[in-house]
């Protein structure tokens, strides 16, 4: 019996286009909601941290929201270097806001929750494809 090498996917194949919509979508979104933390163009950012953590972080809401920014425009910067970790550090980064969500004053937030949480599964896609394609090419 033979065996073979496996190769990275061709660009026309399903996985090499879903690897590279996922990459560009967790790359462009994080940075472009984080930058939103810092001037509330689309939503005032605030209002959805939870009263309990408000209450347990030291600072305003808003000054937790630059740190957010930051970390999320850092998260995004990451998946387009390294998706492979990147895409983990974003399915996290998603799932701890979805906790955030979930304990707003119930059931307020929870659509927003599961739309979380279908981008953190998305992120986590993004992850294998890239350890994936990282280990065939490497």
């Amino acid at each position: 019996m033979t065996h073979t090498t496996p190769r990275p996917a061709t660009l026309g194949s399903g996985a090499s286009q879903g690897f590279w919509l996922l990459r560009a979508g967790f790359t462009v979104a994080p940075i472009l909601f984080g930058l939103d933390k810092y001037f509330n163009w689309m939503v005032e950012w605030p209002q959805y941290l939870a009263p309990w953590l408000d209450d347990l972080i030291p600072g305003t809401a808003q000054q937790f929201m630059y740190v957010v920014g930051g970390v999320e425009i850092l998260g995004g910067l990451l998946v387009a270097a390294a998706p492979w970790l990147g895409g983990y550090v974003i399915a996290t980064w998603l799932s701890l806001i979805v906790v955030n969500l979930l304990t707003y004053d119930p059931p307020l937030y929870y659509d927003i929750a599961l739309r979380d949480v279908g981008l953190a599964l998305g992120a986590l896609t993004l992850a294998r494809l890239g350890q994936e394609r990282r280990r065939v090419t490497t």
